[in-house]
Formats: structure tokens, sequence, C-alpha cells
């Protein structure tokens, strides 16, 4: 495993994204499953896990703090706010101070801990992104001692440029995968000059990428793969990256015909890990060996010239044209 510097902390370039975890929108995994998932991940040298209160309503949380009470290293975990929407919760009032507050000493009770190492917002309306309020909350919270680092997922590259300008801003967390590469050239730049980490999301575009998937493939009722697959329940571009099921299988045939060998997920990863600006990407992983695979991406070559540029005609070509739901 390789490692890269969010703002001077070490943090493994391949982190676990967590989603998974909550047992709610991609089947159900029990806790000594998800043990067997996080160790994996830890053994080969990963450090950064991300999370969120709503995955699973604080079970993915949950679990990864009972799991990080059988281990002797430090994990750098971070999670998210805002998406809430049971009692008490919801929009617009979750992004007062005191709701603010109140979901951060919940998502510490779920991880049992005492200081967050990234508390960020989770994909939260453009508007109140606009108001900057949320932010002096956000700085307010880590004046208290509440939380190290503060961030924010974003859906849309105008967010993210709109959150850059925002002074204490310690990352970003986008969207960055073969089917959404503009957003390197939005975004990435600024991130840089700023210092902002760039968490990178669903960067298999929701198991597209991995090749493993054909025309006639069928996700369970409780998977998003399944009720979100057209954007039915939240933004189009959280599930298979806003790409059509059957047109995203026919487009990952192509992309992994340019790739070195058959190992398309690795190389879909270790594409986005070519772009040094890229702190960390944070694949999830329902199974050992997903784990194992996507931490394998660390330490293959980067991908030639020439690879990049066809890759990035084939989006420009066929790609960027059928991209569904904001970006």
């Amino acid at each position: 495993m390789k490692y890269r510097s969010f703002r001077g902390t070490d943090v493994s370039e391949v982190g676990l994204g967590t989603w998974q975890l909550g047992s709610a929108d991609w089947g159900v995994i029990g806790d000594e499953e998800a043990f067997s998932i996080l160790q994996a991940f830890i053994d080969a040298g990963g450090n950064f896990i991300d999370t969120a209160d709503v995955y699973g309503m604080g079970i993915s949380e949950q679990v990864i703090g009972r799991f990080l009470k059988t281990v002797n290293q430090e994990i750098h975990v971070a999670t998210k706010l805002g998406r809430r929407s049971d009692e008490g919760f919801g929009w617009p009032q979750n992004f007062t101070y005191d709701s603010m507050r109140k979901q951060v000493e919940i998502s510490l009770k779920n991880l049992d801990f005492h200081k967050l190492f990234l508390e960020q917002l989770h994909c939260i309306p453009t508007e109140e992104l606009r108001s900057g309020k949320v932010f002096d909350h956000l700085r307010k919270l880590q004046s208290e001692g509440l939380v190290r680092n503060w961030g924010v997922s974003v859906e849309t590259s105008e967010e993210a440029l709109l959150c850059l300008e925002q002074e204490g801003i310690a990352s970003l967390q986008i969207i960055f995968n073969l089917f959404r590469q503009h957003v390197a050239d939005e975004v990435f730049a600024k991130a840089k000059e700023k210092g902002v980490a760039l968490i990178i999301r669903v960067p298999l575009a929701s198991g597209l990428l991995t090749g493993k998937f054909n025309e006639q493939t069928k996700f369970a009722e409780k998977d998003h793969r399944h009720f979100n697959a057209n954007g039915d329940a939240f933004n189009a571009g959280e599930t298979f990256s806003g790409i059509e099921f059957s047109r995203g299988v026919e487009l990952s045939r192509e992309i992994a015909g340019l790739f070195p060998d058959q190992r398309m997920a690795q190389w879909a990863i270790r594409w986005i890990l070519d772009h040094p600006e890229v702190t960390t990407v944070i694949p999830g992983a329902s199974k050992v060996s997903q784990v194992e695979n996507n931490i394998a991406a660390s330490d293959l070559p980067s991908l030639t010239e020439d690879v990049h540029n066809k890759l990035r005609s084939l989006y420009e070509e066929k790609i960027k044209p059928i991209i569904r739901g904001h970006y």
C-alpha cells in the first residue's frame, strides 16, 4: 500500500467506503463478515475508512466502532452528516448549529470516539453551501474540539468550487471515475492550489467498472442498484455514475479492451490514482476478495499516456453525452 498526505496525515491511497456495512442499500452484511472485510483492509495496509450517519441509520458507524475496539493501530475514520430524515431531523432544520452538533454527537456515540478525524457535509442542498452558515457551524464544532478536520461531499463541480472558497476546508469528496472524467478538468487544479484533499467516491461506478455484470444481471430489491438505477430515490449519478445500466455494460466492455489485461477493477482504480491531485480512493467492498483486489491497484504501474488518451477519447465521444443526474 502507498500513502498520500491528508493535511499532514499519511492516509492509504486506497481507502474503504462502508455504505455497504449499513446493511440497507447493498444487502445485509453481518458483523462477522463486516469484521472480516475491515480486517482484510487493515492487514493490507489500509488506514482510511469512510462512512456516514445514514448508512443503515448508524449501523455502519456502529460496526466500525465495534471493530476498532479489536485493533491496536491508528485508523482514520471519516463520516458525514446532513441527510438524516428521522424524527427531529430533515431539511432545512438539519443545517442549524444545534442540529449539526447533535448529528456529530450521534456519530461520536456510534463510533465510540471522543473526536472525529473528519466530518463531512453529505451532499446537502447547493443553496445551503451558498449561504455559508454551515461552514461557520463546522468551524465552531472544530474549535470546540469535536472534529479535527471538516470537508464536504458534493454532487457537482459547481458545488466543489463553492466549497473551495471556504477558509479551513480540509477535503472534498466527489464522484470521479472513467464514467465521470471531466471533474479533473474542473476541480483538481483548484483543490491542489488550496491544499484540499480529494476523496474519490464511486470509483467503480457501483460495480459497472468491475466488468462482472452483463445485461441480464439483477440486483436485490433493497439494493440501490435496483431501486435507484434510474434516479427514482436520489441523484441518478450516485448509482452507476448516471449511466443507464445496459449501456454502461456495453461501455465497460469497450473500456476493458483498452486495459493491459483483464484486471478491470484494479486498472479502473489505478487510472484514478494516476492523477496526483487525488488523496485517496474509497471503493466499497462486500467481500474480502474485493478488498484485496481493490488494494492491489496501489501496486500496479501507471497506465501509459496512450491508454489515458484513448480512455479520454472514448469518454468524450460516447460516455459524457449520456450521463444522467446532476453533476
